[in-house]
Formats: structure tokens, C-alpha cells, sequence
């Protein structure tokens, strides 16, 4: 113990202070003493963590819980107040010092029978422990007190209080932390998984080892934390020196599946020691004697300024730095946006090659940026798949004698084949790997290219388009969470979300650029065959760039979630596609409408209750990520309207060739690249993520605005290639704090499923889109069947319809910046500098 200082208070709440005792990552901890001479280790939380109405909620709860304990192998809570200006909790104060120091700097490992024993009193405790509804989250060595009667486990349950708040983006997103110490997390801490009981065993497993051999697991001291972080995740442990007794019960504690590890009640059974023999050797049992004779002469020194009487509760200082064992684990140190960085231990650049043996610690791969055009490149191929046979339909109905509701058909099979399986793809990705599922998918959608090129009649190309959007809807999640997984670095970071998003705002505009061309210079059996040739290269570069060092969760397959998820989605993109041709008010397409959107709420639901669910529940249940979600999928029907009215203004009013049509996008595909990659990926590690995100979707709107002055008598130049490059311009930079947002932050294996979210939010936004605009040109052309008007006219009067979708079309681009606005409140470092004068002040 250490002298107060005179920063120290003297008391807290009816307890004097005498000594400090030391500190942690929740605060200081005090020796104190009652009035009726009690000794107590009175620990006062740091003033970061007051002033957080959720933490003081979680501290009140989680203390309440920790009084149930009891026990005679724990420190017992006695007394508490949360809410005093600074949070307090007293416990049964332990003279006797912890095991890491027994084991560290007094006495070295512990002989066969004291392990044997240690290990059936720290069961008993995580038993008393997890029945009063806790899990400890941080057992190690320097929570076990080594006392005469035996081991004390100290600081159950407290932890939990921080924990929570991760999914809050406050306390341990904006520093990095993550609950545990190097040598004591279990492969569930390390991943971001959701935490069991289980958890705590991994962890009693890791201290037996360190009572029997003096050694952290996995060289946490002798090794950098991501690769320690990697080798919990991934390694067997070394049980060398562990007596060979125990061996199998500690391997079995520190089993990576959760499941197969035995509980405390079994760790206990099959360890009950010799009730006979001291279970500490003579030398120690006598140092501890001494350290209790200490304690009752101990005579504390007060500070000058403590003469004076003192308030009853003095203001606490910040915990000094600890030594690292004792220090909580900072992980993921680039935190632009409070939680929206890179995932909870994700090493710098995590998927790409390691870098050349010969090069300096913690370089990167140099050709890290072409593994990113690899996954670009696949990407890329998606949605040039998308759009070239929508583009080629009208051709495509022609050659192979297509009825209406044949090209309707084979026109809405890919959308909800890819909108249906987005989910799916997401937790395959999770499961299996990314990497993994990317290089499946490429090979399926080289598969199903090929098919769709050669089909001589519709049944067969419908079915390669249905292939299309499955293996696309598995590609696109695990795209997208390999960048966001793969960059760490601050400007990287943002560099590589802007490239992609680039790919994924402007693919549907070169991907109708490449059809148009290929549809006029060559036929539409060409522009389906140019995904295969498109796929081989994307896989050669994902084969030979991409390296994924941590590619699967220990999680299952969220069954239940699959199917309502995968049921809702698919029930309301085949509805919203039935709307217009069938009528909204139809028995069919409302049971399909109302139907979809229970089972969405049945998905969410279980989300939240699900051990491993499809959809990390931090995802719906942050503020910033929904608002982000559902900015996404308005943002998505009012964009929705661009393509499909442009294209007919060019073709039918202008008179442009489909090739020329086609590369009329070009101007908008480049400025969502401007917007993208020299815009919002320079902002992103500068600014709040809905700075970039307002001003984009605003851009957007204005865009759609002045389309909807066009006329007869405009022209390319002057009536639509400035609302496509100000719209291009605002995708750009909307799209990459969305992608940001959504899965920054998540932990890496459940990146999958935030992916799928980003994804599934905007073919849910297309789909309404489309339905509306189908709608609105609907009631025209039922109005002018009745008329004898002239076909020019009728284009008019259609034109008319079409311009006039543009202004609900920006008016959803407003309303998803309204929402972006309001929920979306994460700040950024600007914001986060200006609060720290004031809080200073």
C-alpha cells in the first residue's frame, strides 16, 4: 500500500482513508476504515466514467448483483453509493497480497497441491459468482488475493458496468478498450464476442497456469498484443510445467469452443483438495502473517492540506498509469467518430499478406492497395452484372420472343435472389470466412455468367440471373467487411472506404455504360459473358493478395434468423415488385407487405436474444448505425428514380443509341469518384461521420431537383449532365460515412452481418423506389389509354410523369438527411478537442 498524496480526499462516505492500495482501468482503490474500526478497500470510479447517467444505471445494478455473492472465497460487498458525486463500492477488505505478486516477485510458481487447491476455490467462487447472475470478465492474477484460510476472488461483476456501454460508442469505443488483461482474455474477448460463463473458466484455466509455471499464456509479455491477441484466437495453448494432474482439466478450461469446456461446479468436483495439509508452503503462510501484523500498526501519514477540515466528499483524481499487466487492454487506437474505427482488435491491415521478412514491426504489406482493387474489382463485377442485363432487357425480350410478364420475371428474379441473400451471405462470411466466401462466390458468378450468355430460352436465363444475385448477395458483405476489417491507419482507413465506395456508388453507372456499349457494338449474350473473364481476374488477385489472419467466428448458424430476416426481406421485395402490376390494395401483395415487415420484427427481435446472431445487435439497437441504416434506405429510393428516367429522357426524347446512353453516366460515375475518394475519405478521420453524410445527401437532393426541369426541347449539356455530376458528387461522399458507420467499431467476426445490413437497407430503398416510380407512370398510362392522342404526345405526358417522380425522389434524399441529422450524433476529433478545454476548465 502507498501513502495517501494530497490530491487524495479523506474520506468517502462513512469511511476514512488511510493508504492507497492501487488503481485499475475503473479507478482508484483506497484502504479505509468505519467507525467501528471495520477495515474495508473502498474503489471510487474515475471521472470520466460519473458523469455517465448509463454507466451510473449499469454501476447500481451490477453492485446490487455482487452483494448476492457472498461466499467465503470472494470479497464481499459491503457497502455503496451510486449515486454520489463519485461513485463508490466498499468490500470486505483482504490482508493479503494478490497472486500475481506471490508468484512474480516473492515465492515463484506455486507447488502441485497449492494449484490443485487453488483451482477448487477459485471454481467455488466463479460458482457463487455466476449463480447471483454475473460474469466476472477479468479474472487474472492480480485478482486473486492469496490470504491464510485460502484464495479470495475480488472484483466480480463491476466490470460489466463499462462493458455495456461499448455498444454506445462512449466509454470504450472512444478509448479502445476492451474488458481483460493480456494473459487472461479468452478467445470470446478477444473476438468481441457475446460473453457466457464459459468465458470466466477460459480465464481460471489461464491462472492456473501462471500459479503452476510463472508464465502468461500465449507470451503475453513476450510478444506484441496483436499477435498475442492473434494466438489466443487461434493457437493451443503451452502447458508445459503444468502438473501433469491437472493437465487435462486445464486444457479442457481453455478448450476455444465455450461449449466444451466444463463448468465451475465440475472444475470444483474434480478438484477437492487434502483437507489436511496447509495448501500453501510455511515460507508463505508466515509472509502473510506478517503483511496482517502490518496492517493493525499501520499508522497513515495525512497530508498538510487534510489538517484543515475537509469536505465529505473531496474530488477524486484520475488513476495514474499501471504497469501493463495490470493495465486494461487498449486496443484499436484510431477512433475518428467514437466507435465508429476500426473492430475491437483488428491488427493493422489484417487481411493482406504479411509484410516482406526483412521489414521494420508493423509494416505494412506495399501491395496492400491491390489486394483493395481485387476486392473492388469483384465488387465492380456485381453490379456491371446488374445493370448491363437490365440495360440489354428490351433486346433481350425481343430475340428470345419474351412476353411482359416473361421480362418482368426475369427482371425481378435477380433482385430478390440478391436482396433475399444478403443477410445469408453476411453470417456465411462471419462463419466460414471472408476471404472464403469471396473466392465461392466469384466462381459462382462466373458460373452463372456463363450460363446466362448461352441460354437459348428464358427458363434457363431466369435461373442464371436468380444464380447471379445469390452468389452476388454472398460476394457483397464479404467485400465490404474485408475493407472494413483490413485498414486501420486513419487515412487508410478512409482511403480504402472511399475506393470502394466509388465501386459501389458508381458501378450501376458504368455498368450501363459497359452494357450500352457491348449491347450496340457486340450483342447482350456478350455483355452477360463479360462477367467470366471479369470474375478469373478478380479471383487470381483475391487468391494471391488476399490473406485473412482471423477469418472465422466460433459462433453457429443463426438458423432462426436466417429464415425471418431472409423471409421478411424476400416477402417485401416480391411485394413492392407486385404493387404496380397487381394493385397495393390486393389481398396478395398487403399479406406480402404486412407479412414482410413481422418477419423483419420477428428477425430483429431475435437478434437480440440470440447467443450468436445473424446481425450484431449493436447494429439496430446504436442510434448512429440505424440512422445510417435508414438514411441508406431513403437515400436509396430517391436515387432509385435516376437511372431508369434519365435513361428514357436519353433514348426516347434525345434519341440516343443505347451505346451512347449508356456512356452518358460516365460524367456521374466520375464525379461519385471525386466525391468519394478526394471528399468524404478525407474527412473521415477529421470530421463527425454525418458531416460528410448531411452535406452529400443534400447534394444529392439538388441534383434530383433540377432534373425535374427537364423538358423536350433540353439538352444533354445543359439539362442533364449537371444534375448527374451534382448527384454523382453526393453519393460520393454520402456513401462512405454510411459505410463507416455501419460497421466501424463491430467487432470483426460479426462485420459480415453489419455489412449485409448496409446492403440489405439499400435494395430495400431500391425496391420502394421502383414500386413508387412503376406506380406514378401507371396512373399516366392508364389516363392516356382512354385518350387518341398522337404516340409523341404520349411520350410527353409520360416524360411528365417520369420528371415529376424527381421531386418525391429528392424529397426522400431530404427526408434521409433529416434522419441522418437526429440520430446520427457520433463527433469527431474536432468536437472531441473543443470539449477538452472546457472540461479542463
Amino acid at each position: 500500500m502507498d501513502q495517501l498524496t494530497a490530491e487524495d480526499p479523506t474520506r468517502i462516505g462513512p469511511y476514512r482513508l488511510i493508504a492507497r492500495l492501487g488503481a485499475g482501468g475503473m479507478g482508484l482503490v483506497y484502504l479505509g476504515r468505519s467507525e467501528g474500526g471495520r477495515t474495508v478497500a473502498v474503489k471510487v470510479v474515475q471521472a470520466e466514467y460519473a458523469g455517465h447517467p448509463e454507466f451510473r444505471r449499469r454501476f447500481a445494478r451490477e453492485v446490487a448483483a455482487a452483494r448476492r455473492v457472498g461466499g467465503s472465497c470472494t470479497a464481499a460487498v459491503l457497502d455503496a453509493d451510486p449515486e454520489a458525486p463519485v461513485p463508490w463500492v466498499a468490500t470486505q477488505y483482504i490482508p493479503g497480497p494478490d497472486l500475481h505478486a506471490v508468484v512474480a516477485k516473492q515465492f515463484g510458481p506455486l507447488p502441485e497441491h497449492s494449484v490443485h487447491t487453488l483451482a477448487n476455490r477459485l471454481a467455488l467462487a466463479l460458482q457463487a459468482v455466476h449463480e447471483a447472475g454475473l460474469i466476472h470478465r477479468d479474472l487474472k492474477a492480480s485478482n486473486v488475493l492469496v490470504t491464510v484460510d485460502g484464495p479470495r476472488v475480488i472484483d466480480f461483476g463491476i466490470a460489466r458496468a463499462m462493458d455495456g456501454l461499448a455498444e454506445e460508442h462512449s466509454l470504450h469505443t472512444r478509448t479502445g478498450m476492451l474488458i481483460g488483461s493480456p494473459g487472461f482474455m479468452s478467445p470470446e474477448q478477444v473476438r468481441g464476442l457475446e460473453l457466457t460463463p464459459a468465458s470466466d473458466v477460459f480465464c481460471l484455466g489461464a491462472v492456473l497456469v501462471y500459479a503452476a509455471t510463472g508464465r502468461f499464456l500465449f507470451g503475453a509479455t513476450d510478444t506484441g498484443l496483436n499477435a498475442h491477441l492473434f494466438r489466443v484466437a487461434e493457437e493451443e495453448a503451452d502447458l508445459t510445467g503444468v502438473p501433469a494432474a491437472l493437465v487435462d482439466l486445464v486444457r479442457a478450461c481453455l478448450d476455444k469452443d465455450p461449449a466444451r469446456r466444463p463448468t465451475p461446479r465440475e472444475v470444483a468436483e474434480r478438484t477437492t483438495p487434502d483437507q489436511e495439509q496447509e495448501w500453501l508452503p510455511g515460507a508463505v503462510l508466515a509472509q502473510l502473517g506478517r503483511h496482517a501484523a502490518e496492517l493493525l500498526d499501520y499508522a497513515p501519514a495525512i497530508p498538510a492540506q487534510a489538517q484543515a477540515p475537509a469536505p465529505a466528499e473531496a474530488p477524486v483524481p484520475q488513476a495514474s498509469p499501471l504497469p501493463p499487466a495490470y493495465a486494461p487492454t487498449p486496443l484499436a487506437a484510431f477512433d475518428p467518430a467514437r466507435g465508429f474505427g476500426p473492430p475491437p482488435g483488428a491488427p493493422p491491415n489484417a487481411w493482406q499478406a504479411p509484410p516482406p521478412p526483412d521489414s521494420p514491426p508493423g509494416t505494412a504489406h506495399p501491395r496492400r492497395w491491390w489486394g483493395l482493387a481485387a476486392i473492388a474489382l469483384a465488387q465492380m463485377l456485381v453490379l456491371i452484372q446488374a445493370a448491363a442485363f437490365d440495360f440489354a432487357l428490351p433486346v433481350v425480350q425481343r430475340d428470345l420472343q419474351l412476353s411482359a410478364d416473361d421480362a418482368r420475371t426475369m427482371a425481378g428474379a435477380y433482385g430478390i435472389a440478391f436482396g433475399a441473400v444478403l443477410l445469408i451471405g453476411g453470417h456465411v462470411a462471419d462463419l466460414v470466412g471472408r476471404r472464403q466466401t469471396l473466392i465461392v462466390a466469384l466462381l459462382g458468378c462466373a458460373a452463372a455468367s456463363a450460363l446466362g450468355g448461352s441460354a437459348s430460352e428464358s427458363g434457363t436465363l431466369v435461373w442464371a440471373r436468380v444464380l447471379q444475385g445469390v452468389f452476388g448477395a454472398l460476394l457483397t458483405p464479404a467485400a465490404l467487411s474485408l475493407v472494413a476489417t483490413g485498414f486501420t491507419d486513419p487515412k487508410e482507413r478512409g482511403r480504402a472506404f472511399g475506393v470502394y465506395a466509388a465501386v459501389a456508388g458508381g458501378g450501376t453507372a458504368l455498368g450501363m455504360a459497359t452494357g450500352g456499349w457491348l449491347l450496340t457494338a457486340l450483342s447482350w449474350r456478350v455483355a452477360l459473358f463479360i462477367g467470366v473473364p471479369a470474375a478469373v481476374v478478380a479471383l487470381i488477385g483475391t487468391l494471391t493478395l488476399v490473406r485473412e489472419h482471423r477469418a472465422r467466428t466460433a459462433g453457429h448458424f443463426d438458423a432462426p434468423g436466417v429464415l425471418l430476416g431472409t423471409g421478411g426481406v424476400a416477402a417485401l421485395l416480391y411485394g413492392l415488385g407486385e404493387a404496380e402490376p397487381l394493385g397495393w390494395t390486393t389481398p396478395l401483395v398487403l399479406v406480402l407487405l404486412v407479412g414482410g415487415v413481422l418477419l423483419l420484427a420477428g428477425f430483429v427481435w431475435r437478434q437480440a436474444v440470440a447467443a450468436h446472431p445473424l446481425l450484431p445487435a449493436s447494429v439496430l439497437g446504436d442510434p448512429n448505425r440505424a440512422g445510417s441504416l435508414l438514411g441508406m434506405l431513403l437515400a436509396a429510393a430517391g436515387i432509385l428514380v435516376l437511372h431508369p428516367v434519365v435513361g428514357y429522357y436519353l433514348q426516347v426524347v434525345l434519341r440516343y443509341a443505347p451505346d451512347a446512353a449508356g456512356l452518358a453516366f460516365l460524367p456521374m460515375a466520375a464525379a461519385i469518384v471525386v466525391g468519394s475518394t478526394q471528399v468524404s475519405a478525407r474527412l473521415l478521420h477529421r470530421v463527425a461521420p454525418r458531416v460528410p453524410l448531411l452535406a452529400g445527401l443534400l447534394l444529392t437532393a439538388a441534383g434530383l431537383f433540377l432534373l425535374t426541369r427537364l423538358g423536350f426541347e433540353g439538352s444533354y449539356a445543359t439539362g442533364v449532365l449537371p444534375a448527374l455530376i451534382l448527384s454523382g458528387l453526393g453519393i460520393g461522399m454520402a456513401f462512405v460515412p454510411i459505410f463507416a458507420a455501419v460497421t466501424g467499431g463491430v467487432a470483426a467476426e460479426r462485420s459480415g452481418g453489419a455489412a449485409a445490413a448496409v446492403f440489405t437497407a439499400q435494395a430495400l430503398g431500391a425496391a420502394i423506389g421502383a414500386a413508387l416510380l412503376d406506380s406514378v407512370i401507371s396512373v399516366q398510362v392508364d389516363r392516356l389509354r382512354g385518350g387518341s392522342g398522337l404516340p409523341r404526345a404520349i411520350e410527353r405526358e409520360l416524360l411528365r410523369a417520369e420528371t415529376a417522380s424527381f421531386w418525391w425522389a429528392a424529397g426522400s434524399l431530404l427526408l434521409a438527411g433529416l434522419v441522418a441529422a437526429l440520430m446520427v450524433r457520433a463527433r469527431g476529433p474536432r468536437d472531441e478537442e473543443r470539449r477538452a478545454p472546457a472540461a479542463a476548465g
